[in-house]
Formats: C-alpha cells, sequence, structure tokens
C-alpha cells in the first residue's frame, strides 16, 4: 500500500516527503532490518522506480540532528550514485568515498562516529565493477600521489595471484575477482584496526558487511559471509 502511494505521488509531480529518522526509531532498528531495507531500495533503483522525494523539505525536517541508519564506504566513480542505488533521501545514510573504498584512519573515524557516536546499524564496503582504481592497481600505475593511494590496494592484487587466466585490467573476470577481493580485505582491516567496530558488532549491534555493485544492471550483490 505504501508503496502504490509513492507511485501516485510520484505521478502528480509533488514529491514524497518523508519523515527523518528520530533517535527512537534508528534505536528500534537491527542491523538485519536494515540491510532489508537497503535491499528493497536497490530493488526500486534496478526497476527504475526510485522514490521521487521533496529534498526542500526533508533538508528542513533534518535541521535539528541526524540519526543515519547506516555509513557506506563506496568509491569516487561518478557512476556510483551511492544515495540513488539503495533508493535513499536525506538524512538516511552517512557515505565516505575514496578510489578503491579502502580505509586509512580518518574513514575508520568516520565509520566510529557513524555508528557509535550516531547510532547507525550498518557498515557496507561499496566495490564496483570495472573500477578504474583497481584497475589501475593491476596496471601498476605510478604517477604522483596516486602511486601511493593504489599501494593500498595491492593486497587484494596478492590474494587474487592464485587466479588462473590473464592478470590484466583488460579480463574482466580478473578486475571481478580483485574487486571482491579489495572488499574482503577491507572488512578485514576494518575490524582489525577499529576494536570499537569489532566490540559493536560483536555484540550485535552493528554489521560489516560488503557489497559489489554491477554498473550494467544497477543490482548491489551483498556479500554476507564472513570476510
Amino acid at each position: 500500500m505504501a508503496e502504490k502511494k509513492n507511485i501516485i505521488i510520484n505521478i502528480e509531480g509533488e514529491g514524497l516527503v518523508e519523515d527523518v529518522l528520530t533517535k527512537e526509531e534508528q534505536d528500534s532498528l537491527t542491523p538485519d532490518a536494515v540491510i532489508q531495507l537497503l535491499r528493497e531500495g536497490n530493488q526500486r533503483f534496478v526497476r527504475g522506480a526510485i522514490t521521487l522525494r521533496n529534498h526542500k523539505e526533508q533538508v528542513r525536517k533534518a535541521v535539528q540532528g541526524q540519526y543515519p541508519k547506516a555509513i557506506i564506504l563506496s568509491c569516487i566513480d561518478s557512476r556510483v550514485p551511492v544515495e540513488d542505488v539503495f533508493d535513499r533521501g536525506i538524512g538516511d545514510m552517512f557515505v565516505a568515498r575514496v578510489a578503491g573504498n579502502f580505509v586509512n584512519e580518518d574513514i575508520l573515524g568516520s565509520m566510529e562516529f557513524a555508528c557509535h557516536v550516531a547510532g547507525s546499524k550498518l557498515v557496507v564496503v561499496l566495490g564496483h565493477e570495472h573500477c578504474g582504481a583497481i584497475k589501475s592497481a593491476i596496471d601498476q600505475v605510478e604517477i604522483g600521489n596516486i602511486t601511493r593511494m593504489l599501494a593500498k590496494i595491492k593486497p587484494a592484487l596478492d590474494l587474487s595471484a592464485d587466479f588462473e587466466g590473464e592478470k590484466t585490467s583488460t579480463n574482466e573476470t580478473f578486475v571481478h575477482k580483485v574487486t571482491e577481493n579489495n572488499v574482503r580485505l577491507t572488512i578485514r582491516q576494518i575490524r582489525k584496526e577499529s576494536p570499537i567496530l569489532k566490540t559493536m558488532e560483536e555484540e550485535g549491534r552493528i554489521r560489516i558487511i560488503g557489497g559489489l555493485y554491477d554498473m550494467d544492471t544497477g543490482q548491489v550483490d551483498f556479500l554476507e559471509e564472513p570476510a
């Protein structure tokens, strides 16, 4: 019924004004419930049924505070519009972006703020197909600060050394393997280098998962098994 109402509002062109999440509503969410919300939002994105929102009103409603459901670590790639991919609005998610979706102390601190301070229930490391950073790491590109940045992706290349086939950036199967390994290694690094997040996950207060975004379809496949 709710989805049908949203469609009617969209057709009329008025835009949907959602209530910004309150602290009480955030507290009532579970990590698994947030995963399900992201799944459902992504399916709307895949179908082209993304919700039309009245951002002007949402901005006003969010002025007094924020209680996002999740923090997403994504690549900077302009072809991955994170909020749209999960059909989320203003105040719904924290989004951190860096080429190659790896973590450093700044991003780890941002994740700790999102979860430990602001109450988010989920950490998602979101990799994507056709990733330029992954391909550059495979090609061993060396230029300026890009060199040091790509060094942080190299462990995913090492983990992919057993790949049987052409290990080049033109082999999309190999690029996929490195991309997935990079997501898994980033999750392991989060647990290793953030005792705060690791403890929160062990206590069931949050979950830390990975996902792969398919640019050809818009589909996000979650990697929920142990990383």
